[in-house]
């Protein structure tokens, strides 16, 4: 039986609102006095839940509530939320940056963690000398340190700079070392913020490569968050979903990432969406996508399309100025969050010009999608720049069944061949000699 190697039993942290510390010297004698007494904290039971989008005259909030999370030896434990849900709370707590406010947390072995860019490096120290720095604090032994050394520098590859000061290293170097160190170092728990974002598309294979052998070869465990539903899927063998501090889920990859796509969705299911304000993620508001509707092979607006139907994009798009030199882009995005399709206002991305005033966007979609769950990304920015003048991300879900217009479509296997499927028929000829 796989031994329990982290236990969280009912964990909460709670902060104080726009102070520093705890508060007024009142509360510090009132805390004090309730521990003399053997009484509980008498400021933890007040607060309110994490939830960025509202307004609270309470002054105390909690990041974490009654969080229970049994993790196994060998465990990739996936962590996933919207921002501001307590994942990088719960890592600072499980990495003994700060304490919780209540319950426990059990450890077995040592936690090797990777929170922010530059964490545990002194930036007047060498890369070099941050290695052995980093292998210290973990109670590694000088000579188990120089061991892994070439290791460590092949992977990170900085070798070039390992005489150097890290406050000189760009922050993708700074992330390369950082986790090289932390995975060679065979801590006993590996934990891994978002900050792999930061290094490079090979670079973030190499170390989803390595979090995979550092679990299935040597029996760690790692703890991994992650906004890239793509990256959580591949690497994790279970994923806890934390919304407004509590656990909202815990279960298998894809059922997981469904739940959260599903509930950061944040939209109604009427077959029309009016795209609120707050759903722009970025963009300097020249322009604002206002709605959007899908129309089937039959013109009729709907959310649910059979298999192998095209289909229509209806987007109403609000220009507040001329603008020159500027691109549409609409994305289609699977139920992992990866864009898959990309229609563009211009052949090869070619530039165009909008006038002032309201515009009707239309994009015929003649792919056939596989059986699945989609939502759609919306872009306008300038070309030249790349600059976001509104950007809509995962915004209307609609979903693609498994049966088609002309009846009972009876082939489950398609489901697991790709994402669009192709109506291009193969053609057979005779062998040549």
């Amino acid at each position: 039986m796989t031994e329990t190697v982290l236990k969280l039993e009912n964990v909460s942290k709670q902060y104080r609102l726009g102070q520093i510390g705890t508060g007024t010297l009142s509360h510090d004698l009132n805390r004090w006095w309730a521990s003399v007494r053997g009484k509980d904290d008498p400021y933890a039971k007040v607060g309110v839940e994490n939830d960025r989008s509202k307004a609270t005259n309470d002054n105390y909030v909690w990041a974490l509530k009654d969080v229970n999370l049994d993790v196994k030896q060998g465990e990739i434990l996936g962590v996933i939320g919207k921002n501001g849900a307590g994942k990088s709370t719960l890592l600072k707590l499980l990495s003994q940056v700060t304490q919780p406010s209540t319950g426990s947390i059990k450890v077995r072995g040592r936690i090797a963690s990777l929170l922010e860019v530059g964490t545990g490096f002194h930036p007047e120290l060498t890369g070099k000398e941050n290695i052995f720095l980093n292998g210290a604090i973990l109670g590694m032994t000088k000579r188990e340190i120089h061991s892994k050394l070439e290791e460590i520098v092949d992977f990170a590859g900085v070798a070039k700079y390992l005489d150097t000061p890290t406050k000189r290293y760009s922050s993708g170097m700074t992330v390369r070392l950082g986790f090289a160190i932390a995975a060679h170092l065979e801590p006993e728990i590996l934990v891994v913020d978002e900050v792999l974002a930061v290094g490079d598309a090979e670079f973030q294979r190499k170390a989803i490569g390595k979090m995979q052998d550092v679990s299935r070869q040597g029996g760690r465990t790692v703890l991994f968050v992650s906004h890239n539903m793509s990256s959580i899927r591949t690497l994790c063998e279970k994923v806890v979903m934390l919304n407004n501090g509590t656990v909202h889920k815990i279960g298998e990859p894809a059922e997981v990432i469904s739940e959260y796509l599903s509930v950061n969705r944040g939209e109604s299911q009427n077959v029309t969406l009016e795209i609120p304000n707050d759903l722009s993620t970025y963009g300097n508001g020249e322009a604002k996508f206002k709605s959007v509707l899908l129309i089937n092979s039959i013109n009729s607006p709907t959310r649910k399309l059979f298999f192998c139907e095209n289909f229509t994009l209806r987007i109403k798009l609000n220009v507040f100025r001329y603008l020159e030199n500027v691109i549409v882009n609409i994305f289609i995005l699977n139920a992992y969050g990866e864009k898959i399709v990309t229609y563009s206002s211009g052949k090869n991305f070619q530039s165009m010009a909008i006038e002032e005033g309201s515009k009707l966007i239309e994009v015929g979609c003649n792919e056939s999608l596989i059986p699945g769950e989609y939502s759609l990304c919306l872009l306008i920015a300038y070309h030249n720049t790349g600059n976001s003048i509104d950007y809509v991300e995962s915004v209307y879900s609609f979903e693609v069944l498994k049966d088609s217009r002309n009846g009972t479509f009876d082939y489950p296997w398609v489901t697991r061949n790709g994402i669009v499927y192709s109506d291009q028929i193969i053609k057979i000829s005779q062998v040549w000699n």
